[in-house]
């Protein structure tokens, strides 16, 4: 059933659409025309980030920094092994998918890492991806408070995470 339900959605606004005696085409091709100056204006901040992100898992740098950690995982009760996937979440979250995906494969995913790693998963999100895109998309140069309240309720999801697993 829960698969029917974006089906369903979209059937229902095209119905209520022709009641109202809107030409549905016409306003979709409107409203994607209207989407393409968006799309060209986030485009360079989301293809840096992603530049960025590679640049990153590629260096060595996460295996560098898990190395650096692990022995503080320990002590917090957190496993080493989900470490690069705390280290990713942060800048992409197809890069944590692939971290998790790599973990259930290891692991198994009713393994405690693996329930661990994705209650991680939804208790976290993409911060600096976010932030990149979102405020660059606007125009906004300084995020203010947006950066380390974003990190602080990540810490706090974290650690919730940790304490419920």
């Amino acid at each position: 059933m829960s698969s029917a339900i974006l089906p369903l959605m979209i059937a229902g606004v095209v119905l209520y659409a022709l009641m109202r005696r809107v030409d549905v085409y016409d306003a979709f091709v409107e409203g994607a025309a209207e989407g393409l100056p968006v799309l060209y204006k986030i485009l360079p901040f989301l293809a840096a980030m992603l530049i960025a992100i590679g640049a990153l898992r590629d260096s060595g740098l996460i295996d560098r920094l898990t190395a650096l950690l692990t022995p503080a995982c320990g002590a917090a009760g957190l496993q080493a092994e989900l470490l690069p996937l705390l280290l990713l979440r942060p800048f992409s979250g197809s890069a944590a998918m692939a971290q998790l995906a790599e973990l259930f494969a290891r692991f198994g995913p009713d393994s405690d890492i693996g329930m661990r790693a994705s209650v991680l998963m939804g208790s976290s999100e993409t911060i600096f991806y976010e932030v990149a895109l979102y405020f660059g998309a606007v125009g906004v140069k300084k995020t203010r408070f947006a950066v380390p309240v974003a990190l602080a309720s990540m810490a706090a999801g974290v650690v919730t995470a940790v304490l419920l697993t």
